[in-house]
């Protein structure tokens, strides 16, 4: 893409221009290395722009809800005056790579909001229940003035500390009607959860919901303490019916005035980025050891793949 292509799309993105950040993100999930390049370029240009919002990650079993608590909690941001940007990721068919992304159908009041934008992404097959460039859709999300970013994941898997290497807050949605399989929520989850929503109250009623919260209470006071000094909480409510999310919004407002006063916020903002470093050098060593394979394969074939790694370092990183 072309430096005045990219001013140009730079200015759209910082004056608010949804045409153009959007634009922006489906060049950056773009899979063709030049893409890549410019959409890195691109954020580059938008850099100084970035970092300003609360960023929140939203997750939970399938049928907990998620897509109702976000917009009922989008509306409610909205009308306390933030702006909010939506990036909800959808699974892809490990098959044919296609995903529903119906998010936006699931939010039709949210998607119509002006101080609102939805983002449904694929997984692409990406581990952790984020997209591959869900680290990018948010910088560029920041750059156009969205101050609240929402990021659904697909659901509870074993690679989910990935969204949390990337936000600042985790928000876990549970049901009442779990019964037993609270028995089976992993620790690394609750470990990484700062707020636990008990949703769908008004469905399983209210003394099952406040059984479900002692029974989660209990199970907190074992974890180790959080590394930012954030005591975990458990919050009653509904998503439909938009009961205890002013609660909730009170208490991510608690714990950010606590991460910034005790210094945890910019610590864990430096090392994400160190993270977010080193999961590009993987990635870029990866595709240009794919590509080598690829260029080399007669001369590679007959080789022992940890030779053909070892060959490949000893060639390229020297130094």
């Amino acid at each position: 893409m072309e430096k005045e292509a990219l001013q140009a799309l730079a200015e759209g993105i910082k004056s608010g221009n949804r045409v153009a950040l959007s634009r922006a993100i489906t060049l950056a999930e773009s899979s063709l290395e030049e893409h890549q390049k410019a959409a890195h370029q691109l954020i580059q240009e938008l850099i100084s722009q970035t970092g300003n919002s609360k960023r929140i990650a939203i997750t939970g079993v399938p049928g907990v809800g998620k897509s109702t608590f976000i917009e009922s909690f989008g509306k409610l941001l909205t009308q306390n005056g933030h702006k909010v940007a939506v990036l909800a990721i959808d699974p892809s068919s490990s098959l044919s790579g296609g995903s529903i992304l119906g998010d936006k159908t699931r939010m039709e009041d949210l998607a119509r909001n002006p101080d609102a934008y939805i983002r449904p992404s694929a997984t692409g097959g990406h581990l952790g229940g984020v997209a591959s460039r869900t680290y990018e859709a948010m910088l560029l999300c920041e750059a156009a003035g969205f101050d609240v970013i929402l990021i659904e994941t697909v659901g509870v898997g074993q690679s989910e500390t990935l969204v949390n290497e990337m936000t600042d807050i985790f928000i876990f949605l549970q049901i009442p009607g779990a019964g037993d399989e609270l028995q089976g929520i992993k620790r690394g989850i609750m470990e990484m959860t700062d707020l636990i929503f008990v949703n769908k109250v008004d469905d399983f009623g209210l003394d099952k919901a406040k059984e479900v919260k002692v029974t989660l209470a209990r199970s907190l006071q074992f974890l180790p303490q959080k590394p930012s000094g954030w005591k975990r909480k458990v919050f009653l409510g509904s998503g439909l019916n938009s009961k205890g999310l002013a609660e909730v919004w009170d208490s991510v407002q608690d714990y950010f005035r606590t991460i910034q006063s005790n210094g945890y916020f910019e610590k864990n903002r430096k090392k994400q980025e160190e993270l977010r470093i080193a999961e590009y050098i993987k990635e870029l060593v990866s595709n240009r050891v794919r590509n080598l394979y690829q260029h080399n394969s007669n001369e590679t074939k007959l080789m022992n793949p940890y030779l053909i790694a070892e060959k490949w370092v000893d060639e390229n990183l020297k130094n």
